[in-house]
């Protein structure tokens, strides 16, 4: 199922993982997936990508700056039960954000399952980007975010 993913940075600093967690929950939006990573690690394949494309996303001499920088933020990328209020809130506190689509899979929670699904991805020529997902023990699903380099074949594998 394709669902939008909110990406936002955050300072990396105690308690404000806490305000944005608060600020959704204040608002009654449910997170139903999470990934955090150090921002530093994007803006390098940011800096990398700038040599395989012809599309500029900063002049050079600011990636210096930008690497530098990135380490005092975190790269936050969630998935909400109500993305469009969720994007309400998170603007009228002043969270600078952007939006992706991605597919959300429940699958089973079961050895293989995340090997089935991966592989219908490669069958299909599609490259995942990033993944991130998880299950408790005992439950019988898991959620997985995938983001594919090709949302719209990758909606297709899923659709059949």
């Amino acid at each position: 199922m394709v669902r939008t993913e909110i990406q936002l940075f955050l300072k990396n600093a105690p308690g404000e993982l806490g305000k944005l967690s608060s600020t959704l929950a204040e608002a009654k939006i449910n997170i139903d997936a999470m990934t955090i990573q150090d921002a530093s690690a994007y803006v390098q394949e940011l800096f990398k990508a700038r040599g395989k494309s012809l599309k500029r996303v900063a002049p050079a001499a600011s990636y210096g700056s930008m690497r530098k920088d990135s380490v005092d933020y975190a790269l936050i990328r969630l998935l909400v039960g109500e993305t469009d209020r969720a994007m309400d809130v998170l603007s009228k506190e002043g969270y600078v954000f952007d939006i992706m689509p991605v597919i959300a899979l429940k699958i089973k929670n079961m050895p293989g399952t995340l090997a089935k699904m991966a592989k219908k991805f490669g069958e299909e020529g599609v490259n995942i980007n990033y993944v991130y997902g998880s299950a408790l023990p005992d439950e019988k699903e898991s959620l997985f975010v995938f983001s594919p380099a090709d949302i719209d074949a990758a909606a297709r594998i899923f659709c059949e």
